[in-house]
C-alpha cells in the first residue's frame, strides 16, 4: 500500500508543480491566463500578483510532498509519513474549497472550475485513503 501512497502523493506534487509553472511563470501568456484560468487579458495586471503568489504556494506544497516521500523512502517513516499526510490533507481540503467556489460561480461560470477542484483534491484523497488502509 505504501507504493500507492507514494505514487498518488507524487502525482499530486506533479500537478502542483505544473500549476506553479502556469501561475508564476507563464500566466501572462494568453494560452494560460485566458484558456486555463479564464482571465481576460485586460485583467491580467490586476491579478498578476495573486497568480504569482498562489503559484509559489503550489510549488511549496509540491516540495513538501517530495521531501516527505523521500524521507519516508530513506527510512525516516514517521517524519516522511507525517509530512505527506499533512500536506495531502491540506491539498484535499483546498480541493473542496475550489469545488465550493465553483458551485458558487466565484470568478468563473459555474461548472468551469471542476477540473481544478478534482486535480487539487482527488490524488491527495486517494493518498489519504491508501495511507489509512
Amino acid at each position: 500500500m505504501t507504493t500507492v501512497v507514494w505514487t498518488f502523493a507524487l502525482i499530486a506534487a506533479l500537478i502542483h508543480v505544473a500549476v506553479f509553472v502556469c501561475e508564476a511563470l507563464l500566466f501572462e501568456r494568453e494560452g494560460v491566463h485566458y484558456r486555463v484560468f479564464l482571465t481576460d487579458t485586460a485583467d491580467v495586471p490586476a491579478v498578476r500578483l495573486w497568480a504569482f503568489g498562489v503559484g509559489f504556494y503550489n510549488l511549496f506544497l509540491a516540495a513538501g510532498i517530495i521531501v516527505g516521500v523521500a524521507l519516508w523512502a530513506m527510512g525516516d517513516e514517521a517524519v516522511g509519513r507525517a509530512l505527506v499526510i499533512y500536506i495531502c490533507w491540506f491539498m484535499m481540503l483546498s480541493g473542496i474549497v475550489l469545488f465550493i467556489a465553483d458551485r458558487m460561480a466565484m470568478g468563473r461560470p459555474k461548472g468551469k472550475g471542476i477540473g481544478g477542484a478534482l486535480g487539487q483534491g482527488v490524488p491527495p484523497l486517494i493518498t489519504l485513503i491508501a495511507a489509512a488502509l
